[in-house]
């Protein structure tokens, strides 16, 4: 993680507050006229959640929401058809970076809101991140504090990976030294949590990105149908000369974070890993990467818990990073 402190981190604004009389009571409320937000929320087969995730974002003033629909056979669409929301229906699922492009290329808002599905973020906490953007112009992106549904911390600040880090990872050393920054791409010390911070990227369940900056490095790179988008574009837009700022006074909730990868998932995440080392380090260390990717899935079919389902995509995985699998989409 970048050892820099994040200049806005001693910027702290008082909340915009109105005041108003209602039924003779004085009652606050935080005013939220100065956002500009398009809120981009990718759905596929999302129904469980995603009216929880875009009804809040559908009553904040300033905020336009767009629901990219990648092509769901589950009626998620049906379940919001009475908000105030944007549909675009996709006619094929091309991925999740593919569908955060159709969503924030049909909008002008000078930020953009990429929201999963299976998250949730309020008012005053979107305010505190477009807070974050307006303050520091060399900020291009700006993730939030994340809790798991049961409230506990999600680890959302990450470190590139390295190849020390693909191959602890693999040997499970990451388990023995959970601080260890060579041990682990995630940033597992709580109290790093507490301040804003300049992690190398942050995970893509929450982000607030400058339209600006999104249209200077293009989007989302759309070889990755899913798994490493977010790494990618964080990463692109360090390139760019701009910062990643991750923010604690704003809190989003999701409720999908806590579970690992599916089983059936696992080879599309080793492909996307294997595509991130080619596109980013190129030469031998793309090769030493696919081989630690490769050698993280047997080590873990080897010792998985989770039964011959888990067992079996881990070592289908295994053949997607030696490239013996088809590449073929969940």
């Amino acid at each position: 993680m970048h050892g820099r402190l994040p200049a806005y981190a001693m910027y702290r604004p008082a909340v915009s507050i109105s005041s108003h009389l209602n039924e003779g009571r004085l009652e606050n409320a935080v005013s939220l006229d100065f956002m500009r937000v398009d809120a981009v929320v990718v759905s596929y087969n999302s129904r469980e959640h995603l009216r929880a995730c875009v009804a809040p974002l559908t009553e904040i003033e300033g905020v336009r929401t767009f629901v990219v629909d990648n092509a769901s056979s589950d009626g998620s669409v049906a379940s919001i058809d009475d908000l105030r929301v944007t549909v675009l229906a996709q006619s094929e699922n091309r991925g999740f970076g593919a569908g955060c492009n159709a969503g924030w290329r049909r909008g002008d808002s000078p930020y953009v809101l990429f929201l999963n599905p299976d998250a949730s973020v309020d008012a005053s906490s979107l305010q505190r991140l477009v807070e974050v953007l307006d303050r520091e112009p060399d900020v291009g992106l700006a993730g939030p504090r994340i809790l798991e549904s049961d409230g506990s911390l999600a680890y959302s600040q990450r470190r590139f990976p390295r190849l020390r880090s693909t191959y602890a990872r693999a040997l499970f050393l990451h388990r023995i030294f959970p601080r260890a920054s060579w041990a682990d791409e995630l940033v597992r010390d709580a109290s790093a949590y507490e301040t804003p911070a300049s992690p190398d990227w942050v995970s893509g369940a929450c982000m607030l990105v400058r339209r600006s900056v999104l249209e200077q490095v293009g989007g989302f790179d759309e070889r990755f149908f899913l798994y490493c988008e977010d790494k990618d574009l964080c990463r692109r837009i360090r390139a760019a000369a701009y910062d990643v700022c991750y923010e604690p006074q704003a809190t989003v909730r999701h409720r999908g974070g806590a579970s690992a990868p599916r089983a059936r998932l696992l080879p599309v995440l080793a492909r996307s890993r294997v595509e991130y080392a080619r596109k980013h380090c190129g030469g031998l260390r793309a090769v030493l990467e696919r081989a630690g990717v490769a050698l993280n899935e047997l080590t873990h079919a080897v010792v998985s818990r989770g039964g011959r389902e888990q067992r079996a995509g881990h070592l289908s995985a295994l053949a997607a990073a030696l490239g013996r699998a088809d590449r073929h989409r969940p």
